[in-house]
């Protein structure tokens, strides 16, 4: 095996162990432990993951363990720019806030007498941003003046609009600690240091979510607004994803029209969930992929997303070589590709184009009535039979993008 000189590679090792025709010596093994642990612990990983059986392709990807799952391909991608195309580069800011000149009374590398140079490279800028030497927040004190009013028979004062009524942080600092938290995902504790020694500004973490739920509460009639707003749209987006609340698991629902989108997060992943955001039924078109939890919603018409089930006869084709799912594959993959090109021809005339979605209306009646002997392909005759007449929605109504 040569790891005497442990010049053998990783992968030709893995090769010398899942060879069936060649017989591995148990001295070589021993040999393998003592020289090169790493090694060893590699095999055996590698030999326990190609023995675990392969996940169903329809399998959901939060229902296969991280480890069981293929590293992520990298395309290998020169930098810059293509050759022939203007460079791209940050920005130059539109304006300094102040100068420094830098000046030589010796040269840097034999500490010799200099002189300056002439001309127009007698001088080179250079721009840097950078933060302020010592950060901390200001601290304002707010005199506000109080007045009696006759008529409410009462003490009122003017509204100090730079912060929420009882709050001794800024609406500014507020709202960068609620983006940091909720937005980007740093932690109370963390955004507690930051606070605390960066900025000069002790608070606790107790306080800090305090203010984070009444600052909640006062946006709480604008989010109102934004969820009436995608309740109207004309074509709604919806999908969910796993949302972890002190370590218990929730729901992330997404909610996006051309120009809103709203989030809400419960503990449901089902129709319960759903409900609560649809009060009543949905005048426009919703966009979704094949959770049978959409079925549940009331809306005028449907698109389900054929990105997803063109990722599915993909991810099929891969583990399953049967000619006849090979076959009924090609068939789909051809037909919802057509689809999707004959959305962006604009050369027809209304008579071709409409004759065109014919055509492919009797192709997909043809492809879901087939009786595959393979069961991936009756399985996906059988979703495509369920939902037929909802998936080519985007070429009779302009309105909705292609899914």
């Amino acid at each position: 095996m040569g790891m005497e000189k442990k010049s053998t590679s990783y992968a030709q090792l893995l090769r010398e162990f899942l060879d069936p025709a060649r017989v591995i010596d148990p001295e070589r093994v021993a040999r393998l432990l003592r020289e090169d642990p790493a090694a060893a612990v590699f095999l055996i990983l590698e030999l326990r993951r190609r023995a675990l059986p392969k996940p169903a392709p329809h399998t959901p990807s939060g229902a296969i363990p991280p480890q069981n799952k293929p590293n992520a391909r990298r395309r290998k991608k020169k930098s810059g720019r293509k050759k022939g195309h203007p460079g791209a580069r940050r920005p130059r800011p539109d304006h300094i806030d102040r100068q420094e000149e830098h000046h030589l009374d010796c040269c840097p590398h034999c500490g010799g007498a200099v002189h300056p140079c002439q001309g127009k490279h007698a001088i080179r800028t250079r721009i840097i941003e950078d933060l302020p030497e010592n950060i901390r927040t200001e601290i304002v004190e707010h005199i506000i003046h109080r007045a009696y009013c006759p008529g409410c028979k009462k003490t009122v004062e003017p509204p100090v609009p730079d912060a929420l009524p009882g709050a001794t942080l800024g609406l500014r600092l507020l709202s960068l600690t609620a983006y940091w938290h909720y937005q980007v995902g740093i932690p109370v504790r963390r955004i507690v240091e930051m606070l605390n020694a960066h900025l000069q500004c002790p608070i606790s973490a107790g306080g800090l979510v305090r203010m984070w739920q009444r600052l909640a509460k006062h946006l709480g009639p604008w989010y109102a607004q934004l969820v009436d707003e995608a309740r109207q749209a004309a074509v709604l987006h919806a999908d969910e994803t796993g949302w972890r609340i002190n370590g218990q698991t929730h729901w992330l629902w997404c909610f996006s029209s051309a120009d809103t989108t709203v989030y809400m997060i419960d503990r449901n992943r089902g129709s319960p969930a759903l409900k609560k955001f649809f009060a009543d039924a949905f005048a426009g078109t919703l966009v979704t992929d094949f959770w049978a939890a959409y079925n549940t919603v009331t809306c005028e018409r449907r698109q389900f997303c054929l990105a997803h089930l063109l990722r599915e006869l993909e991810r099929t084709s891969e583990v399953n070589p049967s000619p006849a799912w090979q076959a009924f594959a090609r068939k789909a993959m051809r037909l919802f590709r057509d689809a999707l090109r004959l959305r962006k021809r604009e050369d027809f005339t209304p008579e071709t184009y409409a004759s065109r979605i014919q055509r492919l209306n009797e192709r997909l009646v043809d492809l879901m009535l087939i009786e595959s002997a393979d069961p991936d392909g009756r399985r996906m005759a059988k979703r495509l039979r369920n939902y037929w007449d909802e998936l080519l929605t985007f070429l009779d109504h302009p309105e909705v993008p292609p899914p």
